[in-house]
């Protein structure tokens, strides 16, 4: 039977989002095209991630080998090479992560099979992936059909889809031994560097507050970052705040930063254009403070406010400690 495969993408003991995510779509997909949806994961010791991934694939395939405890794409490449060659799956989805983007393109060019990346949405049309992908900076939208191959590889964007709680799948574990045969010498994993100190990963974070040009000046920043830490969140921002250099590149939201999808997004002074609505339109509550009724990210918001920033977001940012220290 065809199968679709989904690599599973982990780190430091814990499965990524972008894992189940993938799986999502995967499941989707597979119905679609009646194939069967295998999660492949390749690591050290990782029985209990497959254990959890049994619910989200008809199949886990597991390549257990303490050369692969820590990510190497020279390492990966082998085992997936090995695997796409042996069982030939009709689409291998691979999340385009760091890890997805140092991988998928060595790994489509040994095998020559068509590689489509940083992928929105794909689907199939009579067994032949569709993809839609972004360019010039967000601006278009292009469905793009690949050219036909017995197997196809794609990497998506993570946080573009939303990873759901649906009706296990009772899926099998099968082990599969190690075809590595020997040390990659060349290439090897060394540590991991931890954020400096002061950065954060808003990608991982559960509540944002993302401040905008409405802000005015880089002095009244910290009356949105007063309302983030209220809120138990984080600060980040659109493109003109990082073009203005008031905060770091790794806090920019949209199609030029980085894609987030946090419980709770309240977007203070932001316009809304199109290539930051891109990056925070899958949040789960979307909360807009913006003085323009007409402007575009109230179309995005579950909630909006039409008034001036430096009103309600004190006011707000009070309330909200005045109830912290009444329930305390």
């Amino acid at each position: 039977m065809t199968e679709l495969f989904v690599l599973v993408e982990h780190r430091r003991g814990e499965l990524r989002d972008v894992t189940f995510e993938m799986l999502t779509k995967g499941r989707e997909l597979s119905q679609k095209i009646n194939a069967d949806l295998t999660a492949v994961l390749l690591g050290h010791n990782v029985k209990e991630f497959a254990k959890r991934l049994v619910d989200h694939a008809k199949k886990v395939l597991t390549v257990d080998d303490a050369r692969l405890e820590d990510f190497n794409a020279e390492a990966y490449q082998k085992v997936l090479s090995h695997l796409i060659s042996e069982r030939k799956p009709l689409l291998t989805l691979i999340g385009h992560t760091s890890f997805g983007i140092d991988l998928a393109p060595s790994l489509a060019t040994e095998l020559n099979v068509p590689l489509a990346t940083d992928c929105i949405n794909v689907d199939f049309e009579e067994k032949k992936p569709i993809v839609v992908r972004q360019v010039y900076g967000g601006k278009v939208n292009v469905k793009a059909s690949l050219r036909t191959s017995e197997s196809y590889i794609v990497t998506l964007r993570p946080a573009t889809f939303e990873a759901q709680e649906v009706e296990p799948l009772g899926g099998e574990i099968i082990e599969i031994p190690s075809p590595l045969k020997e040390d990659i010498p060349y290439k090897k994993f060394i540590e991991y560097f931890e954020p400096p100190a002061g950065e954060v990963d808003i990608t991982a974070a559960d509540i944002l507050v993302s401040v905008g040009r409405g802000i005015k000046d880089a002095e009244n920043v910290p009356i949105v970052e007063k309302l983030a830490q209220s809120l138990g969140g984080v600060l980040a921002c659109s493109r003109p705040i990082v073009d203005k250099g008031w905060l770091p590149s790794g806090r920019q939201v949209g199609t030029s930063g980085k894609t987030v999808k946090p419980k709770l997004y309240v977007a203070v002074g932001i316009s809304g254009a199109f290539q930051h609505v891109s990056g925070m339109k899958n949040s789960d509550l979307i909360v807009a403070i913006n003085k323009d009724p007409k402007a575009p990210i109230f179309r995005a918001a579950d909630y909006g406010v039409v008034e001036d920033l430096f009103k309600v977001v004190p006011a707000l940012t009070n309330k909200i400690l005045e109830e912290k220290k009444s329930s305390s």
